[in-house]
């Protein structure tokens, strides 16, 4: 009996009665998700073309939660026969062999299940019947655990024969009418499900483009045969044709885009003086007329006429005075063409 601890009853029964609890409630949860699964696989089925691989594989899933709810149920009884008969193994010092089964299925399963309760049940089993005990339950030696508890918890995947089995009762259970499109064979029935090759998955299915769609009696374009050159006689043994050179394609050089140079920021903010340099125009002066007599009214004109050039070069009122119109008049034509220069220099500037 170790130091700190060894078997108690009072601990052992409500470790008992709390998985059988938990027991319950999981299979409870696995029976309402199987239902779902059933649901899903018959949709599977009823597709066109149906999804038989992928069926296959929620149905292999489907009979893996189905035997672990039997086996839940297995083992919920056992610990029901524990509980009661808790007081004949605490006044025993082997295990009675009417329930040597019963101990030793526990033992196995608390290393299986996710039920935490029946890890302290076999502490508690440890130390009332040794290690030696508790290392032939793990190993199930002489095959002291239950069969049917041990193969519904096994890590081995279902036969092919008991998948297509599920299969056709979710069929005919939702009338949806399937056949298995790969039959089974005599050697595979009693093996695993084969691994999906992908017969059932349809080619092109996103984009709709399905090759059997197109013709398939059309022939590919071949390429046309290739003539020989006749030998010329006597020579059949050791004449060798020569056959023309695949053309091949020459490359040519693909002329490559030059970057234009990037102007510096400063340049583009600075701007030189001689970039404005504008050409002076080319203004023709004509010379000055002869100065010629000209009547009364011709000599008024002219005087008005040169009177307002020079008012408006020199950027004054025209209704100026009396007293420089009169000055004009006196100056003729000489005047007219001092006033014209003037005016051609004052543009040239």
């Amino acid at each position: 009996m170790p130091l700190f601890g060894g078997y108690k009853a009072s601990k052992i029964k409500p470790q008992l009665k709390m998985a059988v609890t938990r027991f319950t409630i999981a299979s409870n949860k696995k029976s309402a998700l199987m239902k779902q699964q059933i649901r899903e696989i018959a949709k599977l089925l009823a597709e066109d073309p149906p999804k038989e691989e992928k069926a296959r594989i929620k149905a292999e899933a489907l009979i893996r939660d189905d035997d672990t709810v039997e086996a839940y149920e297995l083992l919920q009884l056992s610990c029901e026969l524990l509980s009661e008969r808790l007081n004949l193994i605490t006044y025993s010092k082997e295990c009675p062999a009417d329930i040597l089964s019963t101990v030793a299925t526990i033992i196995w399963a608390s290393s299986v299940v996710d039920i935490p309760e029946l890890i302290e049940v076999r502490k508690q089993f440890r130390y009332k019947f040794g290690a030696a005990f508790d290392e032939r339950a793990m190993l199930n030696v002489d095959g002291i655990v239950n069969d049917r508890v041990a193969s519904k918890l096994s890590f081995q995947p279902p036969s092919a024969y008991k998948v297509q089995t599920y299969l056709e009762k979710i069929s005919d259970e939702h009338e949806v009418g399937w056949k298995p499109k790969v039959p089974l064979k005599a050697e595979d029935i009693a093996q695993p499900m084969p691994p999906p090759v992908g017969y059932s998955v349809p080619e092109n299915a996103a984009s709709g483009l399905n090759k059997k769609d197109y013709d398939a009696g059309a022939p590919a374009p071949s390429m046309p045969p290739t003539i020989l050159p006749v030998p010329p006689k006597g020579t059949e043994g050791a004449y060798v044709p020569v056959l023309p050179a695949p053309a091949v394609a020459v490359p040519v050089p693909v002329p490559v885009p030059t970057v234009p140079k990037t102007s510096n920021k400063q340049d583009d903010v600075f701007v030189k003086k001689d970039d404005f340099v504008v050409e002076e125009p080319d203004i023709f002066v004509p010379p000055a007329p002869r100065s010629r007599p000209h009547s009364g009214n011709n000599t008024n004109n002219s005087s008005e006429v040169n009177n307002r050039g020079r008012t408006q070069s020199a950027g004054e009122n025209p209704k100026g005075n009396d007293d420089d119109d009169d000055d004009d008049d006196k100056t003729g034509g000489d005047a007219t063409y001092d006033d014209l220069a003037m005016r051609f220099a004052m543009l040239s500037k």
